[in-house]
C-alpha cells in the first residue's frame, strides 16, 4: 500500500488519522491511503511570498523553457506512471490520452509561449489604440501575473492530464499553483507531481499539493486568486458558493457536468463514409476510459428513417469490445474507477429508465479478469429514447459511465433544440459532409456548447476525435458545463492574468512594453544597424534613408517582368476613372522592393535572413516621378535560439511631401556574435 504525501510550503507530509483509503479498480483493494491536517494558511503565504515572486522573477520565455525542460523530464519517467495507470480501471490505450496527452499539453504550452507571447514581464494584448489626434497619447492593453495563488481542484478520471493542463498556463503566467488532486486516483496524480518536484525545475513555491480534504483553504483566498475546478456540477456549486470566494471576486473557473451530443446529419446515408464514421465515434466514445470523460457522447441524435440502422451497427461494434483486466493487452475496455462510481451510474441509470428503452446492454459479453466481481466492471449499454421531445431526466442525468442513449429528430432545428435541452455542454459533434448543416448547427446550437467538432470523409484521417481537448483551442462550455474555459493557447494563460488599459504617450508606453511605439525616441545606431549583433541593436535604433525617384518606366519594367499589368499600372484612362487612383500607380509590392534597396546593407554580417512581414498596408498611392524615402526603426527583440534572436523591424514608406504612404513591420533573424 502507497503512503501518499502532500507537498506544503516545502515539505513532504505523509498520512495521518484523517488519511483516506483508495482502492484499486480491478481488484477492489486498498492500493494507497493519504490524507493530512494541513496548514492551508501557510501555503497559501508560501505561495504568495516564495512562489509568486520567483516565478515573476522570470520572464514569459524563461517561464516556456522551464515547462518544456518540465515536459520533457515527466516524458522521460512516464512508464512509472503507466505502471500505475491500471489501478484507475484504464486500459494503456486510455492512460495515453492522461499521460502522453498531460505531458504534450504542457509542451504545447511552452511552445505557445515562446512563439506567442513577448520575452518580457508584461504581455500585449492586441494593438496601439489612437486617444489622440496627433499621437501624443496612446492606449495599449497589456496583461501582467495576478499576485496571488491557483487552487486546482481536479476530477478522478484523468489524475495526470487534468493537473498539467491547468499547471502548464498559471506557471506560463507566473502564478504559483496548489493542487488538489480527486482521492479516488490520488496515487496517480501524487506521483506525477512528485516527477515535476524532483525534477528540480520549479522555483520553491511554485507548486504544492494537497492529498485529502481542503479544509479552510477557500476561506483563505483573496481577489488576486483563482480557483480552476473539474468536476460534477454539485460540487462545483458548492465551491463557488463559497462567500469568501463570492465577497472577494476571487475567479473561479469551471469545468462540470456535461450531457454532450451528436448529430447524424441529414444529408448521411447508409453507405457513405460519414455513416461509418459516425458509429466507430459513438462507440469509442462510449468505451474510452469506460466512457468516465466530461466530453464523451451521451445523447445520439439521429433522422428518424436512421434510427434502426445505426442501432444495429452501434450494438454490432459494443458487442465486439473485450472488457476486462486493463493489464491485458487484448482488453479495450477497463473498469470504472471504482465501485462507488459504479453505484453512482447505476443510480443514475434508474433515474431515466422510464423513458428509454434498451438496444444493447452486453449480456453476452464476459469480463476476462481474475475476479470480475470485485473489480468495478460495467458493460456498455446504449438506450433508444421513447419520445425526447417530451422526456426530460434522459437531459438532465448524466450517467458518467459506458452509456449512451439514441434519440430521433425530424429537422435539424428539432436536433438542434434537443442537443440544446442538455443545458450547456462542453462538446457537440455533427457528422456531416454538407457545410450547409454543419452551419445551421453552429448557428442554432453553439450557443449551448463550447466547441462545434465537424468531421466528414475530408477530415477523418487526421480528425481528433469528439471527445479530445486540444490545447489550442478552448475547453469548457455554458450553463450547466460550468460557464468556463481551459486550455484554448494563450486564452488559458490570461485566466491567469490582469488585463490592464495602459495610456500615456508614446516614450512611456515604450518604457513600460518594451516594444518601441511611433513617436517614442528614435536612437541613432552608431553604423548601419544591420552590421550590428543582436545584443547591440537597442529598441529605438533609427536610420532614414536617402529618396528614390519612382518612374514610369520602372512601373512597365515592373509589370512585364513580374506579368502583374493591372489596368491601374498600365492604363491611364481606365486607372483615373478609377475612384482610388489619380491616374497610373506604382504597384504595391514594386514599392516594396525599392524599400528594401533603400534600407538594406548588402555585405554579410550578423542579419542572418528576412523570415517575413506583418501588417502590410498602403496608405497613399504612388504615381510616377515621386520620391520615396523609408525610416526603419527597431521595434522589438526576442531571442529564439542559442545563437540567434529575432528582431522586429518598424517600416515606414513617405513620398517627398512627408506624406506617409506604406508601413510594415519586417522580421530578420539576427546573430547573437559574427
Amino acid at each position: 500500500m502507497l503512503d501518499l504525501q502532500s507537498y506544503a510550503a516545502g515539505r513532504w507530509i505523509g498520512p495521518d488519522d484523517s488519511a483516506r483509503m483508495m482502492h484499486s479498480a480491478i481488484t477492489g483493494e486498498v492500493v494507497a491511503r493519504g490524507g493530512a491536517v494541513l496548514e492551508f494558511g501557510a501555503m497559501v503565504e508560501h505561495a504568495v511570498q516564495v512562489g509568486g515572486p520567483a516565478l515573476r522573477a522570470m520572464d514569459f520565455h524563461q517561464r516556456a523553457r522551464m515547462l518544456k525542460a518540465l515536459a520533457q523530464h515527466l516524458d522521460g519517467r512516464k512508464e512509472e506512471l503507466y505502471a500505475l495507470n491500471p489501478l484507475t480501471g484504464a486500459t494503456r490505450a486510455d492512460g495515453w490520452i492522461d499521460i502522453d496527452g498531460g505531458i504534450g499539453t504542457m509542451f504545447a504550452f511552452a511552445s505557445k509561449g515562446r512563439r506567442e507571447m513577448v520575452e518580457g514581464q508584461i504581455h500585449l494584448d492586441g494593438g496601439l489604440e489612437q486617444l489622440s489626434r496627433k499621437g501624443s497619447f496612446l492606449g495599449q492593453h497589456v496583461a501582467v501575473p495576478l499576485q496571488g495563488v491557483a487552487v486546482h481542484v481536479n476530477a478522478f478520471n484523468f489524475p495526470v492530464w487534468g493537473m498539467l493542463e491547468k499547471l502548464a498556463p498559471a506557471l506560463l503566467a507566473g502564478v504559483p499553483c496548489i493542487v488538489k488532486p480527486a482521492t479516488a486516483t490520488a496515487y496517480l496524480a501524487e506521483a506525477a507531481f512528485r516527477m515535476v518536484i524532483e525534477s528540480g525545475l520549479l522555483p520553491d513555491g511554485a507548486a504544492q499539493l494537497v492529498i485529502g480534504g481542503t479544509g479552510d483553504l477557500l476561506d483563505r483566498l483573496g481577489p488576486q486568486d483563482v480557483v480552476s475546478f473539474t468536476g460534477s456540477a454539485e460540487t462545483g456549486f458548492a465551491l463557488r458558493s463559497n462567500p469568501r470566494l463570492l465577497r472577494a471576486g476571487t475567479r473561479f473557473i469551471a469545468e462540470q457536468d456535461s450531457l454532450n451530443a451528436t448529430i447524424l446529419g441529414p444529408d448521411v446515408t447508409r453507405d457513405a463514409p460519414e455513416f461509418d464514421l459516425f458509429v466507430k465515434e459513438v462507440a469509442r466514445e462510449m468505451t474510452t476510459k469506460a466512457g468516465q470523460k466530461c466530453t464523451a457522447i451521451r445523447r445520439i441524435l439521429l433522422p428518424q428513417a436512421m434510427m434502426d440502422p445505426v442501432a444495429e451497427a452501434i450494438a454490432a461494434r459494443l458487442a465486439a469490445t473485450r472488457i476486462g483486466d486493463p493489464r491485458l493487452e487484448t482488453t479495450r475496455m477497463g473498469a470504472l474507477v471504482g465501485q462507488g462510481q459504479k453505484a453512482d451510474v447505476m443510480a443514475r441509470l434508474a433515474a431515466f429508465a422510464g423513458e428509454v428503452q434498451p438496444v444493447f446492454t452486453g449480456e453476452a459479453l464476459s469480463i476476462e479478469a481474475e475476479n470480475p466481481e470485485a473489480g468495478a466492471y460495467l458493460k456498455p449499454a446504449l438506450y433508444r429514447c421513447i419520445d425526447p421531445h417530451t422526456a426530460t431526466q434522459v437531459h438532465e442525468v448524466e450517467a458518467f459511465g459506458p452509456v449512451a442513449t439514441l434519440m430521433p429528430y425530424r429537422d435539424l432545428s428539432h436536433a438542434a433544440r434537443l442537443a440544446n435541452r442538455g443545458g450547456g455542454s462542453l462538446v457537440l459533434s455533427v457528422i456531416t459532409h454538407d457545410p450547409a448543416v454543419a452551419r445551421t448547427v453552429v448557428q442554432e446550437a453553439g450557443p449551448w456548447h463550447g466547441r462545434v467538432y465537424i468531421n466528414d470523409r475530408d477530415s477523418m484521417g487526421e480528425a481528433t476525435g469528439h471527445g479530445s481537448p486540444l490545447p489550442h483551442m478552448t475547453h469548457g462550455g455554458p450553463g450547466r458545463a460550468g460557464g468556463g474555459e481551459e486550455l484554448g493557447g494563450i486564452r488559458g494563460v490570461m485566466h491567469y492574468m490582469q488585463r490592464v488599459a495602459v495610456q500615456g504617450s508614446p516614450r512611456m508606453l515604450t518604457g513600460v512594453t518594451g516594444q518601441w511605439v511611433p513617436g517614442a525616441e528614435e536612437i541613432a545606431p552608431p553604423t548601419h544597424p544591420f552590421r550590428l549583433t543582436f545584443d547591440e541593436i537597442e529598441i529605438g535604433h533609427t536610420i532614414v534613408t536617402a529618396p528614390r525617384e519612382v518612374t514610369l518606366e520602372d512601373i512597365e519594367h515592373f509589370a512585364h517582368f513580374t506579368g502583374d499589368t493591372f489596368y491601374a499600372h498600365m492604363d491611364e484612362v481606365a486607372a483615373a476613372a478609377n475612384p482610388f487612383f489619380p491616374g497610373r500607380v506604382a504597384h504595391g509590392y514594386l514599392l516594396l522592393s525599392f524599400a528594401a534597396g533603400l534600407f538594406v546593407q548588402p555585405d554579410p554580417g550578423p542579419v542572418l535572413a528576412n523570415t517575413g512581414l506583418t501588417a502590410l498596408s498602403f496608405q497613399t498611392p504612388v504615381s510616377p516621378g515621386a520620391r520615396l524615402h523609408v525610416r526603419l526603426t527597431a521595434r522589438r527583440k526576442t531571442r529564439r535560439t542559442d545563437s540567434y534572436g529575432e528582431v522586429r523591424w518598424a517600416v515606414t514608406l513617405y513620398d517627398e511631401d512627408d506624406a506617409q504612404v506604406a508601413e510594415y513591420e519586417l522580421l530578420t533573424m539576427v546573430a547573437y556574435a559574427v
